[in-house]
């Protein structure tokens, strides 16, 4: 069962998700109706059961101010979750969908009046390809990014924090490695990666990760938004998300597998040898300009082979955010979702 924010003692609001349809904005929008308020969201694509829910269904591409400007007329807090997302991809295309549509919600946040703006950010902000253990929130940027993702989510977060004043406040959540039941992207690629039998661990297996349940990261949007009304201490800050479990990274990975019914990952690689094959798979599609994205990029063999996990006690401490599925639930759900009775 999903836990939701107390709703004892206010009044619903009119909300506003980019991205409504996708994995971590829909777990937003069903926590949002759950408590009552009335809500909106912006997408690219038609999203039937969102209208079937109660929501208004808004197309429109967050790079168009228009578009963004009416869907947050009305509202009082904006939870933007929308980006593009993923390993590879020409960097224009990530400027344009993760900061120019921020420029864009920022603007329009303040043409209506809005009050709240929750940012989705993510820990690859701050992320250097080096171990990060037990860190908090006074890591700085790094002078360089690994990937494009990163780099722009970087570049908006801090557009977002910068933001925030007294007529908007602001905040910017950094839920680590989501996943569960629904999810798009780390559970299908790991999916489709064993069924081709090209799942191979990187380094010695012995780094350390934390993750975040997809219902512990809508609560933390849904607890961050009441949060900046009620706490000033919480705006104009980022905060680390996740279930505050470390777990070593391929043996939760194991374990993933072993939900969806799939043996566990026997064969490995060093990590110089998979940082070796990822740049020279990135300069074969540079050149060739070929389709879709590599198996391996030097982000991704620094991404599996490192240790990245992070201190939420900010979260718990200004927002109120406390985990409520552990890994062995959430794994639970998730085999259930994977292969259904």
């Amino acid at each position: 069962m999903t836990n939701h924010p107390p709703t004892t003692g206010r009044r619903p609001i009119t909300a506003l998700v980019t991205g409504g349809g996708g994995f971590v904005g829909r777990a937003v929008v069903d926590q949002l109706l759950a408590r009552g308020d009335q809500v909106r969201s912006l997408a690219r694509g038609a999203y039937p059961h969102l209208a079937e829910s109660g929501v208004q269904v808004l197309r429109g591409d967050l790079a168009d101010p228009q578009a963004v400007a009416e869907a947050c007329d009305g509202c009082d807090v904006v939870f933007h979750v929308a980006a593009k997302a993923g390993i590879w991809g020409p960097y224009r295309g990530y400027h344009q969908a993760n900061v120019v549509g921020t420029q864009n919600i920022l603007a329009a946040c303040r043409r209506h009046g809005v009050r709240r703006l929750v940012y989705t950010s993510s820990p690859g902000v701050i992320f250097d390809g080096r171990s990060m253990v037990g860190v908090d929130e006074s890591v700085p940027y790094p002078a360089r990014h690994h990937s494009h993702y990163g780099a722009t989510k970087a570049l908006a977060e801090q557009a977002v924090l910068a933001a925030n004043d007294d007529t908007l406040r602001t905040v910017a959540l950094r839920p680590h490695l989501i996943w569960g039941p629904r999810d798009n992207h780390i559970v299908p690629r790991l999916l489709r990666q064993a069924r081709a039998g090209t799942l191979r661990r990187v380094g010695d297996g012995s780094n350390v990760v934390d993750t975040t349940y997809i219902d512990d990261a809508a609560r933390a949007h849904v607890l961050a938004a009441d949060a900046l009304e009620q706490n000033p201490r919480a705006a104009g800050r980022p905060f680390f998300i996740s279930q505050g479990e470390p777990t070593p990274l391929w043996e939760l990975i194991d374990r993933i597998l072993d939900a969806a019914g799939y043996p566990p990952v026997t064969r490995s690689v060093p990590t110089r040898v998979a940082w070796t094959a990822g740049g020279a798979l990135e300069a074969v599609y540079t050149l060739l300009r070929l389709e879709g994205e590599p198996r391996m990029t030097r982000f991704v063999a620094h991404e599996l082979a490192t240790s990245h996990w992070f201190d939420i006690t900010a979260a718990r401490t200004e927002l109120g955010y406390e985990p409520t599925t552990s890994i062995a639930d959430g794994l639970k759900r998730l085999g259930d979702w994977l292969r259904p009775a």
